[in-house]
């Protein structure tokens, strides 16, 4: 194999690291590159790694960018540094070692090898204990992200009515992912309560939301998918990238952002838009005096 021209040797925090095919285009319709991509990660880790920590990640990975072959990859794989931190997962096909996205060095490995997006689950070292109720709001044929924010202030006001405090973020794609941290609580007790949640959302509201995934039922509407929740299942993570035409990013928002849409397009960002925002949406959101209780 021809040596990389543009491949370059750096160090992270006392982490050697060798990244390769830095101009290579990630996204052909923009000319978005990999070195675009880990520039990115670099200048937002700070705000990013905070939502990894202690979760295993699984990687969604476009080697060779986002219009030639993706596929998933959960297991740490063959030729992976020593130093990576681990976690041992038991999932339906047995046991699986998989990484936990601990500092930037890991962050920046991960992304040299084409791992556009990190997705994590609703807990951190039990799957039978979840920290966090992720509520993911996806809109059907006809419907747009404004549907969603609609949706998503409804959902705000029964969840402050239990008391619960959630942050919305856009999903990179064309819905909304609301988040409530929570203590830790028995998985079965946070995927009942998201169920009962988007029931509630539509029965009040049954021209507006669908909380059934069958595709016959989600035109016009905004389906509520609670299932998120479940243990095995895993959610873009804020301020991760997003495959598409153009590199999206799955971006944290403050709740007037919301209120104040009119167009889908307000709540569409660039990863270069993100890394320059002066201020945090979710600042606060992992203290623990933010953590509900269902």
């Amino acid at each position: 194999m021809p040596a990389d021209p543009t491949a370059t040797v750096t160090e992270i925090d006392g982490r050697r690291l060798k990244l390769t095919h830095l101009d290579r285009v990630l996204y052909p319709a923009t000319g978005w590159t990999k070195a675009a991509a880990l520039r990115y990660y670099a200048l937002v880790a700070p705000l990013l790694l905070p939502h990894l920590a202690g979760r295993p990640a699984s990687f969604l990975r476009f080697p060779a960018g986002v219009s030639e072959q993706r596929f998933w990859a959960k297991n740490v794989p063959q030729g992976a540094p020593e130093w990576l931190t681990t976690l041992q997962v038991t999932h339906r096909e047995g046991e699986m070692e998989q990484v936990v996205v601990a500092d930037l060095a890991t962050l920046i490995w991960a992304a040299n090898l084409g791992a556009l997006e990190l997705h994590v689950p609703q807990w951190r070292q039990d799957p039978a204990e979840h920290d966090r109720l992720v509520i993911d709001l996806d809109p059907g044929p006809g419907v747009t992200a404004v549907e969603c924010c609609a949706v998503a202030l409804l959902a705000r006001e029964l969840l402050v009515a239990d008391g619960l405090t959630a942050w919305p973020k856009t999903s990179g794609a064309k819905g909304l992912h609301l988040l409530v941290p929570l203590r830790p609580t028995p998985a079965r007790q946070v995927n009942d309560y998201a169920r009962e949640l988007a029931a509630r959302l539509r029965r009040s509201h049954p021209q507006l939301v669908v909380d059934r995934m069958e595709k016959r039922l989600r035109a016009g509407r905004v389906f509520v998918d609670w299932s998120q929740n479940n243990s095995a299942k895993t959610t873009a993570a804020p301020y991760s990238l997003r495959a598409g035409d153009a590199p999206g990013v799955s971006t944290p928002l403050e709740w007037t952002e919301l209120a104040a849409c009119r167009r889908p397009e307000e709540l569409v960002f660039t990863p270069e838009e993100v890394a320059q925002r002066s201020e945090d949406p979710w600042h606060g959101v992992l203290e623990e005096a933010n953590w509900g209780e269902l």
